[in-house]
């Protein structure tokens, strides 16, 4: 060491002296900082998954206040919590009616599978399919498993009341301050950032509350309607299949494959002609809705391609479970509105100086 050097200790063993070298090193730490952040969502995607679904229902009471502000002008914090009362009034609403005339319909339904069962196997004997009595066993089991699964599934919806409370507590702060969260984010960008960022979230925003009045009312149309058919014909479990149809209304796709299986399955209970009937009010109802109630409502929401919607579902639900199935829709609905900004801006060349179309609502505020 020279004894001579005024600063003998002015670099340490890791300084990169070759610029080259540490341009590729920082590139390095870049994606290794990517990867960590990635492994990190995915391991908190639960949570995360949560966190989205207090912004879908803070998108829901939002947009209800505003609906609400049309005909009554008075202050945002009063029209949230008319919205509150009148949402956890009709849910209680349905769990006391499911409580004192569901409930019944919904023990029965098991019994009613295996009585499905049992006359396909029938059938399937008196027209040459033999099956012996062993494989009738297996194929009774079998289906007895299938009910304790459907039992179990139930069990877990029940179970994931916690999961509820959770996003619609976190849905309620959202909703009563979004630019408080909106700014917290934006003071984390860079300054020439946040501009467009706040123009990109009142985007998002805005397509969220379209995309959830159409689907509510949605759910709610097919929900009265099947009950109203049904009930009309003499379907056994006509109110309990309503329900159904109506919550699994909010998932496109898979929500109308699986309420139509089930309204054939307890139509096959009354014969041929009632289980004909149960198509026919399914497909109706499903081409009605999906054809007119809902484009009518949200023609200017976003616009998804079914098998992009499909697609997403199937990974969600397979990852993620229930709650990944019902978020799968909104949240793809969100990506493409932040790629067709980012897009737009960048096509622009100036990010933030086209606001005249912006959906920007200064409400929050006031």
């Amino acid at each position: 060491m020279d004894i001579d050097d005024p600063h003998p200790h002015s670099h340490s063993p890791t300084t990169i002296a070759d610029p080259k070298l540490r341009f590729e090193a920082r590139r390095a730490l870049v994606w290794a900082g990517v990867v960590v952040l990635v492994g990190t969502a995915i391991y908190m995607a639960q949570a995360l998954l949560v966190i989205f679904g207090g912004m879908v229902f803070a998108a829901v009471i939002d947009g209800g206040a505003r609906l609400l502000g049309r005909v009554l002008p008075i202050a945002r914090g009063i029209r949230i919590a008319i919205v509150l009362l009148l949402g956890f009034a009709f849910v209680g609403w349905v769990i006391y009616f499911a409580g004192s005339q569901i409930t019944t319909q919904a023990a029965e339904f098991p019994a009613l599978i295996q009585e499905q069962a049992a006359k396909a196997i029938a059938w399937l004997n008196a027209h040459g399919f033999a099956l012996g009595s062993d494989r009738i066993a297996d194929l009774v089991q079998k289906t007895a498993g299938g009910v304790g699964q459907l039992t179990r599934a139930v069990g877990g919806i029940i179970g994931g009341f916690t999961t509820a409370f959770l996003i619609a507590i976190i849905g309620i702060y959202i909703a009563l301050e979004p630019r408080l969260y909106e700014r917290g984010v934006a003071w984390m960008l860079p300054d020439g950032e946040r501009e467009n960022f706040l123009e990109m979230a009142d985007s998002m925003a805005f397509s969220l509350r379209r995309l959830m009045f159409g689907r509510l009312v949605g759910m709610l149309f097919e929900g009265i309607i099947t009950w109203a058919a049904l009930a009309l014909y003499g379907v056994p479990m006509a109110a309990l299949l309503g329900i159904l149809t109506g919550l699994l209304a909010f998932i496109p796709n898979v929500g109308a494959v699986v309420s139509g299986l089930l309204m054939v399955l307890v139509g096959l209970s009354g014969g041929p002609d009632m289980a004909l009937y149960c198509v026919g009010v399914s497909l109706v109802v499903q081409t009605f809705d999906g054809y007119i109630v809902v484009p009518v409502i949200a023609k200017k929401t976003v616009d998804l391609a079914p098998a992009l919607v499909l697609g997403m579902q199937l990974i969600f639900g397979i990852l993620f479970g229930i709650i990944g199935l019902a978020l799968a829709d909104p949240l793809v609905a969100m990506i493409k509105v932040m790629l067709e900004h980012r897009s737009k801006v960048a096509g622009q060349g100036q990010p933030g100086s086209d606001t005249a179309d912006s959906p920007h609502r200064p409400e929050p505020q006031s």
